[in-house]
């Protein structure tokens, strides 16, 4: 069995104690985390000067006080390599904007990752592979889209269904999914008075209006999961 990293046992420490919410013994922490008592206090002393809020002293128990934020060099190995796949994916699958993103967060992360776990980030053998087809080209900026739905701004598009019929849209842009080959944007369309799907390629223009429309995207899309899952339970 290889030996757990120290910033591993570091992240096992603190997550033992968030789940405490009374002072637990030295020897009741060593126990759980598998550790010699000399390793818990040594590993205890390093999280307070990192910063965590853990108050007590050997006989007597310790807890941790709410307000401490994980700083990045307490990921696990495992979550690094979740991170570098996700950020392969986004570099091969979505906009410029968000390939550079993913690239800049990964270097940030990086640049505070103590060595054992930066060694495993630079030489990750995780890999995504290309799309099997070509993606088609967007017709508008992704970033003009997802703008929107942060804002909660109508969008005005002009769009092309599969039949080659050319409309002018106003809708409430509140998600966009991303398939393999295809970008959808989720949407309520004041045109057709419900929920649309428009797929990106398909969008030739987007004018992102001053109005923000009248509901908040996060109900919007709760009550568009609702119907699609009421839908799928016909099919």
């Amino acid at each position: 069995m290889r030996a757990m990293s120290r910033s591993a046992r570091l992240f096992d420490l603190l997550q033992v104690l968030r789940r405490h919410r009374l002072p637990v013994s030295g020897r009741a922490l060593a126990a759980e985390l598998g550790v010699s008592l000399r390793t818990l206090y040594r590993d205890i002393a390093t999280l307070q000067a990192q910063g965590a809020h853990i108050e007590g002293e050997p006989g007597v128990g310790y807890v941790l006080r709410p307000g401490f934020m994980l700083p990045p060099l307490m990921f696990t190995e495992d979550e690094i390599e979740a991170l570098v796949l996700g950020s392969l994916w986004v570099a091969e699958r979505t906009d410029h904007r968000l390939r550079d993103a993913a690239r800049n967060a990964l270097a940030r992360i990086a640049a505070v990752l103590p060595d054992d776990l930066r060694a495993g980030l630079d030489a990750s053998t995780l890999m995504v592979a290309p799309p099997a087809e070509a993606i088609p080209p967007d017709g508008v900026e992704l970033a003009v889209i997802r703008q929107a739905i942060r804002a909660e701004q109508k969008l005005e598009i002009g769009y092309r269904d599969e039949a080659g019929a050319e409309s002018r849209r106003l809708i409430w842009p509140f998600g966009l999914a991303f398939f393999d080959r295809v970008r959808i944007v989720l949407g309520w369309c004041e045109l057709r008075q419900g929920y649309r799907h428009f797929r990106v390629d398909r969008i030739a223009n987007a004018v992102p209006q001053e109005i923000r429309y009248p509901r908040r995207r996060h109900a919007l899309l709760k009550e568009w999961k609702v119907r699609e899952q009421q839908a799928r339970s016909l099919d």
